[in-house]
């Protein structure tokens, strides 16, 4: 339930800064303490507001247990639904050469999402139906940088390879018969890690600086290419042996918020969020389109002067809200022997988010962190609680989970163009050594050649 619709509730979760943990509780506790506060104001006595919350008991006490046990029961049928889909990690062998543009992966993107709307109440409150997440990885082993996918087995990985095959002939994806992250233990006591969440800094109706932008959908000559993945490619390859950097971009298909869909309380579509954000900038009215200021002389609407700038932006906000959307985490980490921490390796991949960013538009930065102030927050045994923080980001990872730490953290909204610009299938621009390519590109046989016996 979107509690931020009740006008007390959505000043004190804005006020609180975290809009996406579970408020249930919360707002039942409040809404007892408030409706007891003002029984003393009134001058009720103690036993008397005793009788009277016992009296009302069947009243509130249905409604304190639904707003309880409604989002755990939701979770729990929706885990249900998660596992039985069954997951595929896919590993992307690229060929030498790659002449397509981003635009390609987007394609492919938009193909599989899948917002798996249910057919009816059951489905949603009882199978627990809802979109399913893939991952998006691109991983560094000492410095051998993989691009990898972590699909549903069912119904989205047929469609993602069929429709990468389509688009990169010369590709090859092969099923992992052990997940790569397996190689770290969950009780590791030989190595030292640390996991950032990376998301968008400004509202999600601002898209990041895409593909578009760089000029890649004119397919320019692949000398005069600028790839925004290569500067993240160049630092993933120059880690050391014993070192490991895993970057994952965690998607699940955006629909709006219905009671149908697992909501009790609906929401504005992404689409309409951007259509109100145009309004503001064009200070318009959203349902005339017309000023909303008018000259007290002349009696005509004064049309506000739109900057080169602010154009783009319309034109870019646009663009990005006619495309397919997915609702969108980011999460990497790095792990190292056990004494051999590099801090300086942090930066370069923070800053490798940067070629995203556009000033006055939106950017990409760090919402949380494993190490993030929690010398004070752990008094004692604070190193202990800190190394159990940092196991069970690691366990989310291997399971392909996400689940916000507050403090502005959480999904955002990012198109296909947008995912399509930080994961694709890079061209010979990339030169990155630790990138291994495909020797040579292999093609079927002609389809015209001679069959049978030569007499």
């Amino acid at each position: 339930m979107d509690y931020t619709k009740i006008p007390i509730f959505g000043f004190i979760i804005s006020w609180m800064g975290d809009n996406d943990m579970d408020y249930g509780p919360f707002v039942a506790t409040l809404s007892f303490l408030l409706f007891v506060t003002g029984l003393f104001i009134f001058g009720v006595r103690g036993g008397q507001i005793l009788s009277i919350v016992i009296a009302l008991a069947p009243i509130w006490l249905p409604l304190a247990l639904f707003f309880i046990f409604y989002e755990k029961w939701m979770d729990m049928i929706g885990t249900k639904f998660f596992i039985g889909q069954g997951r595929s990690t896919l590993r992307i062998h690229i060929p030498q050469e790659i002449f397509k543009s981003p635009e390609a992966m987007e394609f492919v993107l938009a193909q599989i999402h899948n917002t798996a709307n249910p057919d009816n109440l059951m489905q949603t409150y009882i199978d627990g139906k809802r979109p399913i997440p893939f991952t998006l990885e691109i991983v560094s082993i000492g410095g051998d940088v993989r691009l990898y996918v972590n699909t549903p087995r069912k119904k989205t990985r047929d469609a993602f390879e069929a429709n990468m095959y389509a688009q990169y002939p010369g590709i090859e994806i092969v099923e992992e018969p052990v997940d790569y992250a397996a190689e770290i233990p969950l009780d590791t006591k030989e190595h030292d890690m640390m996991s950032f969440h990376m998301g968008k800094k400004g509202d999600s109706e601002f898209p990041i600086k895409t593909y578009i932008d760089y000029g890649l959908d004119k397919l320019p000559k692949e000398e005069e290419k600028v790839d925004p993945m290569t500067p993240m490619l160049e630092v993933l390859a120059n880690i050391k042996p014993y070192e490991r950097l895993y970057i994952q971009i965690f998607c699940i298909a955006h629909r709006k918020a219905s009671f149908k869909n697992g909501q009790l309380v609906g929401g504005e579509s992404w689409e309409k969020g951007v259509a109100r954000k145009i309004d503001e900038i064009l200070q318009r009215d959203g349902k005339t389109k017309g000023a909303l200021q008018t000259d007290d002389e002349e009696g005509f609407d004064i049309v506000p002067r739109i900057t080169p700038g602010e154009k783009d932006t319309i034109q870019a906000m646009e663009r990005n809200a006619g495309k397919y959307a997915y609702e969108t985490a980011i999460r990497w980490f790095y792990i190292t022997k056990k004494g051999h921490f590099n801090g300086d390796l942090i930066n370069p991949v923070i800053r490798s988010f940067s070629q995203y960013d556009l000033i006055g538009r939106n950017s990409i930065g760090v919402r949380w962190r494993t190490d993030f102030n929690y010398k004070n927050l752990f008094p004692g045994g604070k190193q202990a609680q800190l190394l159990g923080l940092k196991r069970q980001e690691l366990k989310e990872y291997k399971l392909r989970q996400y689940f916000p730490k507050g403090g502005g953290d959480g999904y955002k909204i990012f198109t296909v163009e947008e995912l399509a610009t930080m994961f694709h299938l890079p061209g010979r621009v990339a030169l990155t050594p630790g990138l291994s390519r495909i020797p040579s590109t292999r093609s079927e046989a002609p389809p015209n050649l001679p069959t049978g016996i030569v007499q």
